[in-house]
């Protein structure tokens, strides 16, 4: 089978094109034929940074995926060849990623596809949506008539978590560095759209909630847009970030506000090997498919290449400023439905 191959640690010249062999699946997986695998900036962490699992070299990346099943395992109940799904799992330095036409994955991970998605906007939809619902729902526990922050509202996770968060009833304010994103934002649902080139963050939101901070700041940036968020943070308010809590934050002021601090990385089932957070991945994915086909949940590609060009999506990714997802197409599905 065609896949690219991450050979060592380093930039995007070190994704190259090659031939696998086209995996087995154990007793608990099933073999996905891949459509689309989904690009994100976890992606080009690993190829830079090195495999976050013990995994050997040259090494397949990719955590999002999209296709249809081919065969199951003998302990498999949920699915069956010919099955349209969609997951996120591989491409930490496991034995595959999505990069390549096949992928053995275990059952736990996976979730049928949503009717009304093809399988590029499928494959673009996983690490996102769960990053997003778990910061939400899982860590902050928001509750309708909250009033809610979340960074980068026309990235990949933030452009999910603004319409989740509406979808529970809340009022949301983002940030964006232009009008044109500030116009995707407001027309995904967001009440308020700070562009943070020329705005204080902080001072946009103490004016938005009468000097009371919101309920839940969702923070995707990191380093000083984290520690922005204090002060503009309600007392015994949440905060969840998807990066390291910087060396500065202001604990002081965090303990005499009652702010709770979460931590998000929607890795950890893989990374730890945790069965029951992984069926709990799969459970968020068939909740959100619902979420799709009753068209109250989208998902924005802006990028779809071919699996040739994987080294390119990198760039893209690492040149930043980019709305929405990148998307390769791994293999062209005559006669695909469109969403």
């Amino acid at each position: 089978m065609r896949a690219v191959f991450m050979q060592e640690a380093g930039n995007a010249d070190q994704l190259l094109v090659g031939e696998a062999e086209k995996p087995a699946c154990a007793a608990n997986e099933i073999l996905v034929q891949v459509i689309a695998a989904g690009i994100n900036p976890v992606d080009t962490k690993v190829r830079s940074n090195g495999l976050f699992m013990a995994g050997e070299l040259p090494a397949i990346l990719g955590c999002d995926g999209a296709g249809i099943v081919e065969a199951v395992g003998a302990d498999v109940t949920r699915f069956e060849p010919g099955d349209p799904v969609y997951y996120c799992y591989g491409g930490l330095g496991q034995k595959a990623g999505n990069y390549a036409e096949y992928i053995a994955v275990p059952e736990a991970y996976v979730a049928m596809k949503p009717d009304c998605l093809d399988f590029i906007d499928a494959a673009a939809a996983p690490l996102v949506l769960i990053t997003a619902w778990e910061a939400l729902f899982d860590r902050a526990r928001i509750n309708s008539d909250q009033k809610v922050f979340i960074h980068a509202g026309a990235g990949g996770v933030g452009h999910v978590a603004i319409q989740l968060a509406k979808l529970a009833g809340c009022e949301v304010a983002t940030t964006v560095s232009s009008d044109e994103k500030a116009a995707l934002v407001k027309q995904l649902g967001a009440d308020l759209a700070i562009n943070y080139r020329n705005e204080n963050i902080t001072q946009a939101l103490l004016d938005w909630t009468d000097n009371a901070g919101v309920d839940v700041a969702f923070d995707t940036v990191g380093g000083d847009a984290f520690n922005q968020l204090v002060a503009a943070t309600a007392v015994y308010g949440d905060i969840v970030t998807i990066l390291q809590v910087p060396a500065d934050a202001d604990w002081k002021t965090i303990r005499l506000r009652n702010i709770r601090i979460s931590q998000e990385l929607m890795l950890t089932p893989m990374l730890l090997g945790l069965n029951e957070a992984a069926e709990h991945h799969s459970d968020i994915l068939e909740q959100c498919a619902q979420f799709f086909d009753q068209q109250q949940l989208s998902i924005f590609v802006s990028e779809t290449l071919p699996l040739e060009q994987a080294a390119d999506a990198h760039r893209l990714i690492e040149a930043g400023g980019m709305s929405g997802k990148v998307v390769l197409e791994v293999q062209h599905m005559d006669g695909e439905e469109d969403a």
